[in-house]
């Protein structure tokens, strides 16, 4: 019997290829090539995740942070960001500028140096310095010099050449700087520094305490200062006589370099002493570093971080502290201090009149300006996207082609909320450095980012900075109370987990952590509404799938198929069937059966049929701007909590919101503010199940360790399993709702009392369904017997409408049913659902296709993906629009067809029989408040345009394929020809690893392509619909789940993941774009004169302490002696192409800069020439006609002259 089918179907699946083959039409043209794409890195944004270092050049005003993960970001002006990283992912410890010279070096944990080149778009490392036996603690590069020093852990000093990044072999070992008397080491090198007014005086600090003052001509230590503390910094004094060193105790030592015997003072700024001289009673933060700067009006600043009083065991509040004469402001900090920097207005250290006009503070979290010139030292504006973290990022959407009017509304109603904040200084940025890319985008792009405390921020992304455009607080719809906790038990019950927007109608929808569903409209008016609620649980006997061994479908056996039927009211089940009307039977007064229980929301009872939050009540006033329309709430089950919501769908030309959880599908009507279907996931087969399931033991719920990773763990299998014990095995929900609404009902506000309605179905389950609509009149049916369970009552129903297409599954879907069985063992979050845990929703599409083979026209529909790799099919009957919209119910009911594949189903697209995207009808947007009269809003009716005419056959292309239904998996794509559901294009994508995200996106030319983004850091591109490989780069591995689980790919082939907690990095694979990229970007390094150095009078150069300039070259080069080969390794840079690009068009351009200057000298050599030889004829001709004319008076006597 079993080979007889097999060979029947095998026959009738091959006859329907070739059929069905030569009914396809031409062949669609594809013009995308492989040189069409390449992935680029475009910009980074948001605020350097742990951050390690930070530096300032004060003439070209451009700021560099290093990370712990050897990432280097420098800023300039706003709109001037560039980010690259070394190619180990090694800390920076310390940059340093060549001031005004267009480069910088890091120096990394690995004890490497890098010169990195500033003068190109891509800064690049042009030389490394890789040391061998010691470990780099501290570098310093004097101003205007091409030797800079190198300490080391063991106190030694080394100087290396910048230009060629080479030693020299003049080395200041630390036996010889030390006093002879001394027997210990004396401990890293943790500053050097030369004299401001002498460059022979090298200024060294140990860390144990002891400053030294080397002679650089001598090589001798000149006076060494022996301090009682250990030392973290050391400043000069503008005059080059003092300096003061800030010690781990939080005290401050002033050295005058003529008596180093002892300090002229030591003082703990926030120390409390008892006696005048003596330690703190408290003890003190350590002073981690210090700065005396010099000022022209006034006395000089000292600017120093810590040093606060702390409490046993503590680590003190940390803070920047402004000392100026008596005047000490002490400015406490959010988050750890990483470093500071005054902002002077020369770079010269021995300039009388420094004068810090800003501090630029560097925090674990956040960057913080900080102005001197205002009273009250008020704080910048930070014009740079840093606090898109403010609330941890918890998911990421991106739509890189708006309205165009979509940007300018956000921001009005974004200005128009906020609030202006009158603590900011008013005085400009002072980063101010670099210059504007000439180039840029001409599409309109938005980031919308989710945040763990419910906020969302929508950012203008359509340059090269983002800005901050709205900002929406969704707790603001809740109410606050102590027991509110996300589902995993965290204190963040409202971060937003999924996002996804209408740009055309500006409705949103958000998903939350605690099961809940929010949906905003855009208004521009200021409106006092009541939020709709809807409460839906979704409830169902806890079954394993059992897959098929082969890829043909089982038998179907009705009497041994245990399904989850469904039930339905008298009035839905007319609309879904005039020839079987559905039976009533009164509900059974056994509990077992499915009898009401009472609700219980008490914190020590079990929590049952109540939402983790509760929505206000009553009227709530809401600013322009996305306003609150509806809430669906999903509900605790028996001590259970709410499924995770794992994807959102909206389509806003039928009212219709789709939203998938890891255990089932709710499909709701958000213009009625009713629930059409609320089912879980294995109940969405009827007797089309590839599946034989049997029933299980339901397991506990896996906790969550953190809530970092509360969207790593959207799949999380575990949690969706429902409630135990014998009640919940034996009862099962509704499957199909319709919406309530009859033809003469009204529309009605949300004033139920919130009774629990509980309906059975022919296996004794049950489903909970509590709404604060207009409830469904849903009724019961009573027992019936198991074995007739598919014909009997509603059931029967839900049955016979899957019967009509129980042999309707696809080519491939016949094909690959044993590929469904796929099985897979990592522990991602991104993988499918474990085999022990229910059949989720994955993906869904509303779309008006063909929902059966012998559909002739088009309807509008579902696609609903699951987690085991099935497709389904759900048929949506919607009234006509305007009146009959609002009256009329909508009908939803399965298709029957389903499609299997390997994988979770990832995505679903459609293409049109021409190659184009068929996107969801979607609905202009409308001001709802827009017509209000005294303050009471006015429903107002919405209206549809014109549905698009569905496609039906003609007599001569009868039963032809006229869509393409493109369906991506974790292992592979196919195109489907619709309606004849034949496999047209198959890929495999991934063997070894898996897909985590998959989009049909438009290039620029308006192609289409599949993009694929996998577990092994590959970025693939297909293109469409014959699935030819179009691009395989390997890109950044999945190392990080918040990488996976934020990747999205967008329109003209742009994409975005989230590569930190703080940062998000925007990339493109279109050649086209990496191509324009050179021109986009700004221009770090802008050429200008330094300033002058400043003049000194007679009297402080007679007195100074200088004794002449110094020849560095002479001291350090080649009269110094050959270095050691084994202390450092040079290695050679990797610039890359456009460094060398760069140096050509730079040599290029000055030898035809030189050129025109010969042309131009030899023109003017030409003309003084010519000027010579015409002065030397009138000389010339002078001299003869002196000469005649002295002949001519030679003999004559002077009374004849």
């Amino acid at each position: 019997m079993t080979t007889k089918y097999l060979k029947k179907k095998i026959n009738e699946l091959t006859q329907g290829t070739s059929s069905n083959s030569a009914k396809l039409d031409t062949e669609i043209s594809e013009s995308l090539h492989p040189n069409h794409f390449t992935v680029c890195k475009v910009v980074r944004h948001g605020f350097p995740f742990e951050p390690t270092a930070m530096a300032y050049d004060p003439v070209q005003n451009i700021l560099a942070i290093g990370t712990k993960n050897g990432s280097l970001r420098i800023f300039g002006q706003p709109g001037v960001d560039c980010h690259e990283r070394h190619d180990s992912d090694v800390a920076i410890i310390q940059i340093m500028f060549l001031i005004n010279e267009g480069a910088l070096v890091t120096v990394c944990a690995d004890n490497s140096l890098n010169m990195w080149n500033l003068r190109q778009k891509r800064p690049a490392i042009l030389h490394s310095l890789k040391f061998n036996k010691e470990i780099i603690t501290y570098c310093h590069i004097p101003f205007q010099s091409k030797w800079f020093y190198i300490g080391t852990e063991r106190g030694n000093i080394h100087i290396a050449n910048i230009e060629t990044f080479t030693l020299s072999g003049y080395v200041i070992n630390w036996n010889k700087a030390i006093e002879l008397s001394r027997k210990t080491l004396p401990g890293p090198v943790i500053h050097l520094s030369d004299c401001p007014t002498d460059q022979n005086k090298l200024l060294i600090g140990f860390e144990s305490g002891t400053a030294v003052i080397w002679d650089l001509r001598t090589k001798a230590a000149e006076n060494r200062f022996n301090g009682a503390q250990p030392i973290r910094s050391i400043s000069w004094h503008f005059e080059g006589r003092q300096f003061m060193c800030s010690h781990t105790d939080g005290s401050l030592s002033c050295w005058d370099i003529k008596s180093p015997s002892k300090p002229i003072s030591v003082t703990y700024p926030h120390g409390k002493v008892a006696v005048k001289g003596g330690k703190p009673v408290d003890p003190c933060a350590p002073i981690m570093k210090v700065e005396w700067k010099s000022a022209k009006l006034g006395e000089p600043y000292v600017i120093f971080s810590g040093g606060l009083c702390q409490e046993k065991g503590g680590t003190g509040t940390p803070c920047v502290t402004i000392i100026q004469g008596k005047n000490t402001t002490v400015l406490e900090m959010e988050y750890p201090v990483i470093d500071f920097v005054s902002l002077c207005e020369t770079p010269w250290p021995s300039a009388e009149n420094q004068d810090p006009h800003a501090i630029l503070v560097l925090l674990n979290n956040d960057l913080v300006v900080i102005d001197l010139m205002s009273p009250g030292y008020p704080c910048f504006e930070n014009p740079y996207p840093m606090d898109l973290h403010e609330s941890p990022v918890t998911c990421v959407q991106y739509f890189a082609d708006c309205p165009a009017d979509l940007i300018p509304v956000l921001y009005s109603a974004g200005s128009n909320s906020s609030r202006k904040k009158t603590s900011y200084s008013k005085k400009n940025w002072p980063i101010k450095g670099g210059q504007w890319g000439t180039g840029g985008s001409s599409d309109q792009e938005i980031i919308i980012t989710g945040h763990a405390d419910g906020s969302l921020k929508f950012w203008d992304a359509s340059q090269v900075t983002l800005q901050v455009l709205y900002k929406l607080k969704t707790a603001k719809v809740f109410e606050r109370g102590k027991q509110h906790k996300s589902l995993d038990g965290d204190e963040e019950p409202y971060a937003v987990q999924k996002i996804t927007m209408c740009p055309d109608s500006r409705i949103l929808l958000v998903a939350g952590a605690s099961g809940h569903l929010l949906l905003y409209r855009f208004s521009k008016l200021e409106a006092s509404c009541e939020i709709t609620s809807l409460e839906i649980s979704i409830v169902y006997e806890v079954e394993d799938p059992d897959t098929p061994e082969t890829e043909l479908p089982p038998m179907p056996t009705p009497n041994s198929l245990k399904r989850n039927t469904s039930t339905l009211s008298a009035e839905s089940t007319a609309g879904l069937s005039n020839n079987v009307p559905p039976p009533a039977a009164p509900p059974s007064p056994n509990p077992s059966t499915g009898a009401h229980k009472p609700s219980t929301s008490s914190g020590e009872g079990m929590r049952d049929g109540v939402p983790n939050l509760k929505v206000k009540s009553g009227l709530q006033k809401y600013t322009m701007g996305y306003q609150p329309d509806l809430c669906c709430q999903l509900l605790w089950t028996e001590g259970e909590p709410p499924p995770l919501v794992t994807c959102l769908q909206i389509n806003s030309f039928y009212g219709l919101i789709a939203f998938g959880t890891v255990n089932g599908l709710v499909i709701v009507d958000y213009i009625q503010k009713t629930c059409l279907l609320h089912m879980g996931t294995p109940n969405l087969y009827g007797s089309a199940d590839p599946y034989q399931r049997t029933p299980r033991s339901p397991k506990k719920p896996k906790v969550p360790q953190s809530l970092g990773d509360i969207v790593e763990q959207l799949t999380d299998s575990e949690r969706s399993r429902q409630a135990t014990g014998a009640v919940a095995a034996a009862e099962q929900p509704n499957g199909i709702c319709v919406s309530p609404t009859g033809n003469n009902s009204k529309k009605m506000k949300s004033v139920t009392d919130g009774k629990l309605t509980r309906s059975k179905s022919q296996t004794s389950s049950r489903r909970v369904t509590k709404t604060q609509s207009n409830p469904c009149d849903t009724g019961a049916n009573g027992d019936r017997d198991k074995d007739s369970a598919d014909a009997s009552g509603v059931g029967g129903i839900f049955s016979g409408l899957l019967s009509q297409s129980r042999s309707t599954f696809s080519l491939f879907g016949s094909q690959d049913r044993s590929e469904s069985s796929f099985t897979q063992s990592r522990s991602s979050s991104m993988s499918s659902l474990d085999r022990e845990s229910k059949e989720g929703v994955q993906s869904l599409y509303f779309v008006e296709s063909y929902a059966r083979k012998t559909d002739p026209i088009t309807s509008p529909c579902l696609w609903v993906g699951t987690t085991l790799g099935s497709t389904l099919v759900i048929v949506l009957s919607l009234p006509p629009p305007g009146d009959q919209r609002i009256s009329q119910p909508v009908f939803v009911s399965p298709s029957g067809t389903v499609l299997c594949m390997k994988g979770t189903i990832l995505n679903i697209a459609f293409l049109n029989s021409n190659g184009g995207l068929i996107s969801a009808s979607t609905e202009a947007w409308k001001d709802m408040n827009y017509e209000q009269k005294e303050g009471e809003r006015e429903k107002k009716k919405p209206s549809m345009p014109p549905r698009v005419p569905r496609i039906s056959p003609s007599a001569s292309t009868e039963m032809a394929d006229r869509q393409f239904a493109v369906i991506t998996s974790e292992k592979e794509s196919k195109v489907i020809s619709l309606p004849s559901q034949t496999c047209a294009y198959r890929a495999k994508i991934a063997e070894s690893s898996y897909v985590v995200k998959a989009d049909v996106i438009s290039m620029p030319n308006k192609e289409l392509c599949l993009a694929c983004y996998i577990a092994n850091g590959h970025v693939v591109i297909y293109s469409l619909p014959s699935l030819r490989l179009l691009l395989d780069y390997d890109f950044v591995p999945l190392t990080d789940l918040r990488v996976g689980r934020t990747f999205q790919f967008s329109a003209h082939g742009k994409a975005l993941y989230q590569c930190s907690p703080t940062e998000i990095q925007r990339l493109t694979v279109c050649a086209e774009h990496s191509n324009s990229l050179h021109d986009m970007l700004g221009d770090l390094f802008i050429p200008c004169t330094t300033p002058e150095a400043p003049s000194r009078g007679f009297f402080k150069n007679l007195f100074s302490v200088s004794s002449g300039s110094l020849d560095r070259q002479e001291l350090f080069g080649e009269n110094s002696g050959k270095p050691s080969r084994s202390i450092a390794k040079h290695v050679p840079g990797t610039a890359g192409m456009e460094a060398v690009k760069a140096q050509s068009q730079t040599v290029g351009g000055e030898i035809a800069r030189t050129k025109l200057e010969l042309i131009k000298r030899g023109e003017k050599l030409s003309e003084t020439e010519k000027r010579t030889s015409e002065m030397m004829q009138n000389a010339e001709s002078f001299a003869s006609a002196a000469n005649e004319l002295m002949k001519k008076q030679k003999n004559k006597k002077w009374y004849q002259l």
